[in-house]
C-alpha cells in the first residue's frame, strides 16, 4: 500500500489542536482590536467636512449626457470608481476589471440612499463595448473630454499642481507623475448642490469587494510582496 509522502512545499506549522487553540485566542484578541479600530476610523470619516463641488461635470452614458448630480439618480448619496482606462486603451486595466468582477449585489446601497457608478476616461463606445465583453450591467460612464479624472487625481500629468501632488496615495508617490489611476470617491446631495465627501486610491479601494479580505483568512494570504509573510511563501509584485 503507497503512503503519502510529505510535500516539501511551504506550509504553516503542524501543531497539536491545544497548540492551535492557545495561538488562534491571542490572535483573536488582535483581531477584535483591530475591528474596534476599524471602527473608531470608519467613524472618524462619518465626520469629514465636505467641498461644493463648483464646476459642471458631464458624463456620457447608454442614456445620453449625464451631469454629476443626475448620476445619484433619486439618492442622497453617489460613490464613483474610478476605474483606469486611457481613451487610447483597446481595454481596461486588468486589475480594475478583477474589481468589477468581484461585484456581487449592491442593491443594499440603494436601500441606503445610495448610488454606485463606475467613471473611465475612454469615450463610451470602448466602455460600452468592453462591458459587453465581460458581460457587466454596472452603470459606467465616460468623463471623456472633461476634467473631472484629473480634479479627482486618477489621471494625473507633469503639470500636476503641489497641493495635488501631496495628495497623492504612497502607491501613487512611487509611480511617474503621469497616467491613470484607480480610485474611489463620494459625493452627498443637498438639494441641487452637490460636495465632495471622501476619495481614496491605490489599497484604499481593496475593501469595494470581498476578494481581499477572503485571501486574507488563508495561509498563504494575499500572496503579494507587501505582505511579511514567512520565507518561501508564494508572492508576486503588488498590483503586479
Amino acid at each position: 500500500m503507497k503512503t503519502m509522502t510529505q510535500s516539501n512545499i511551504a506550509m504553516p506549522k503542524i501543531v497539536s489542536q491545544a497548540e492551535w487553540l492557545e495561538a488562534r485566542l491571542k490572535l483573536l484578541d488582535q483581531e477584535k482590536e483591530l475591528t474596534r479600530e476599524y471602527d473608531r476610523v470608519n467613524a472618524e470619516r462619518r465626520r469629514l467636512p465636505m467641498v461644493k463641488v463648483e464646476k459642471d461635470y458631464f458624463f456620457e452614458g447608454p442614456e445620453g449626457k449625464k451631469s454629476l448630480a443626475m448620476l445619484f439618480g433619486t439618492n442622497r448619496q453617489l460613490i464613483i470608481y474610478h476605474f483606469m482606462f486611457d481613451p487610447e486603451w483597446m481595454e481596461g486595466c486588468s486589475g480594475c476589471t478583477g474589481y468589477v468582477d468581484a461585484i456581487a449585489d449592491l442593491s443594499l446601497l440603494g436601500q441606503r440612499d445610495t448610488a454606485f457608478a463606475i467613471v473611465s476616461r475612454a469615450p463610451l463606445p470602448k466602455l460600452e463595448a468592453y462591458k459587453a465583453s465581460k458581460g457587466w450591467n454596472v452603470a459606467w460612464y465616460s468623463s471623456f473630454g472633461s476634467d473631472f479624472n484629473y480634479d479627482f487625481h486618477v489621471t494625473l500629468n507633469a503639470n500636476v499642481q503641489p497641493v495635488e501632488y501631496n495628495y497623492r496615495s504612497e502607491a501613487q508617490m512611487n509611480r511617474p507623475l503621469s497616467g491613470e489611476e484607480h480610485g474611489v470617491s463620494v459625493f452627498f446631495r443637498d438639494g441641487a448642490d452637490v460636495y465632495h465627501t471622501y476619495s481614496t486610491y491605490a489599497r484604499g479601494t481593496e475593501a469595494l469587494t470581498d476578494t481581499y479580505r477572503l485571501l486574507d483568512t488563508t495561509p498563504y494570504g494575499r500572496q503579494e510582496d507587501f505582505e511579511v509573510s514567512p520565507a518561501g511563501w508564494p508572492q508576486k509584485p503588488t498590483y503586479g
